[in-house]
């Protein structure tokens, strides 16, 4: 069931479109991925959805309510992790939980377990009683992240949270994503790093200039600029009967042989990978090692804005 839909969305500043008619819509238990440069709209849109700012044009609707500037409606089904930092540096991580764990409405026993619960998920438990005004950035993105969690939302909504970490704290911070969605949580995902929306990402919505130019799964959109998969396999044997018997297999759409290198491109080679192996192997080849290279999003983004993504 979809958790959000944002339909048809417009946002104007004077005479500049910064959103033009974006659409799309986010499943329980899905991450979805905003891919694009600063300035393509990522931030303008979420805040639409946050109900922060007021469509020009459009909607949405977050657990079944319409999201407006002007109601609450909807809102305690998000959580909004936004690009600046929103923590109070003179207190500590338990106590900057609690309080924003009061505003939400929390109380109590209900209150101190939840914030026990999100320090252990953002890994901050042995630095609770620190000041914030001590920590990293990644330290400070990971609480900021914590904030967003703490009154359990159905969308969660995380807007560039990697942004100027360290490499540790920015795994940190993916691998807790990757287990918001194993919850059935939904979440939104802008970021301009490819690879995050890769690794994270379900489906991913390419933006520029405004518009989502391209949508789908990692696999749809690359199928779009018609990539195929190579698979190398290096070995010995008879790899040029090897490689005639693989230019049959379903899914292979060219082959090419060397002295110890096979190499091999098909549509989903991963599907066919033992089809293939096995091949080689029945035709008198050996095998001593595979090498599976997919396409990725940088040739998407390139074939459908004509560009190659940005800071």
């Amino acid at each position: 069931m979809d958790i959000l839909s944002a339909d048809s969305l417009v946002k104007r500043f004077d005479d500049f479109t910064a959103v033009d008619g974006v659409s799309f819509s986010v499943a329980e238990g899905e991450t979805f991925g905003l891919l694009g440069p600063n300035g393509a709209g990522k931030t303008t849109s979420i805040s639409m959805v946050c109900g922060l700012l007021e469509p020009d044009g459009g909607s949405v609707t977050v657990a079944g309510e319409k999201i407006s500037t002007s109601s609450t409606n909807g809102r305690d089904a998000i959580g909004l992790v936004p690009q600046d930092l929103a923590i109070y540096p003179d207190l500590t991580a338990e106590e900057n939980l609690s309080f924003f764990g009061r505003l939400y409405g929390m109380n109590g026993s209900g209150l101190e377990g939840r914030v026990a619960e999100v320090l252990d998920v953002i890994g901050l438990t042995d630095r609770k009683d620190d000041q914030t005004k001590e920590y990293s950035g990644g330290m400070k993105r990971r609480l900021n992240i914590g904030i967003g969690l703490l009154h359990s939302p159905q969308l969660l909504i995380l807007d560039e949270p990697t942004v100027g970490v360290d490499p540790q704290s920015r795994n940190a911070i993916l691998e807790a994503v990757e287990a918001l969605s194993q919850q059935g949580m939904g979440v939104i995902y802008t970021t301009h790093y490819m690879e995050e929306a890769e690794r994270l990402c379900d489906r991913v919505a390419i933006i520029d200039e405004g518009t989502i130019k391209a949508a789908g799964t990692r696999r749809e959109l690359v199928a779009m600029v018609g990539q195929k998969d190579r698979v190398v396999v290096t070995g010995g044997g008879n790899l040029a009967d090897a490689a005639s018997a693989l230019r049959t297999v379903q899914g292979v759409s060219e082959v090419s042989a060397s002295d110890s290198h096979l190499s091999v491109l098909a549509t989903d080679a991963s599907s066919i990978l033992p089809e293939l192996l096995a091949t080689i192997t029945g035709s008198g080849g050996t095998i001593s090692g595979v090498e599976v290279s997919e396409p990725n999003l940088e040739a998407v983004f390139l074939h459908v804005t004509g560009k190659e993504l940005r800071d």
